[in-house]
This record gives structure tokens, C-alpha cells and sequence, in this order.
């Protein structure tokens, strides 16, 4: 393995998995991961969904950074962050919300847990 990998989707195997059946609020959101690094607690890779909307609750820190898509992220006291191409977020422990997907979306990410 080098010491220098690309952050590309030809970096890693793809994965697949949806939200659990009760955190989806609508539609039949689809996931597709690349984690390129998974080591000590921490996770970078690629991440993409499908349309739809679902509950998410952060135990970890993340970092993102949008690629491609549109999306929006609500935190639980109503508070919208819509996002797009080039936006950068820090989700940190303990937030609550949901995240909806309005058109396909891509990200890059770096999880610390």
C-alpha cells in the first residue's frame, strides 16, 4: 500500500447500504461508499446517496465536503443548511436532525471517531 492514495472511487471497493427502515422519513434513499482509509478510529472516503430524507444522530466528528448533488441538513431545532457543490461542513457529536437528499449527492469525507 503507498503512502499517497488519490481520493477517487477507483481508490477503494464500492459499498452499498441504506438508512435503517425507521430512520426513513420518505423515499428509498440508496448509499454508496468508497472508504478509501480505515484506520485507528478514522475513516476518509466517498460517499453518495440517492433522493429521499432520514433521521441522523452523530456520535462521531465529521468533516465533509460536498461534491456533486443538492442536499439539505436540518438540525433538530429546525435550523436548514442547504447544500451544494463546494459547500464544507463539520458535523460534530451529538447532532441531530435529518439529512434529505434533494438530487443525488456525492461527498468526500473524513470520520473521527
Amino acid at each position: 500500500m503507498s503512502d499517497f492514495i488519490y481520493l477517487t472511487p477507483d481508490a477503494a471497493p464500492a459499498g452499498h447500504d441504506r438508512p435503517a427502515p425507521e430512520k426513513v422519513i420518505h423515499g428509498d434513499p440508496r448509499f454508496t461508499s468508497w472508504n478509501v482509509e480505515d484506520r485507528d478510529g478514522l475513516y476518509c472516503g466517498i460517499w453518495e446517496a440517492t433522493t429521499g430524507k432520514w433521521r441522523i444522530s452523530y456520535d462521531e466528528w465529521e468533516y465533509c465536503r460536498i461534491l456533486k448533488g443538492r442536499s439539505v441538513i436540518t438540525a433538530e431545532d429546525g435550523t436548514e443548511h442547504p447544500l451544494g457543490p463546494g459547500d464544507s461542513f463539520i458535523l460534530r457529536p451529538g447532532f441531530r436532525g435529518t439529512w434529505e437528499v434533494i438530487e443525488t449527492t456525492r461527498k468526500d469525507y473524513v470520520i473521527r471517531l
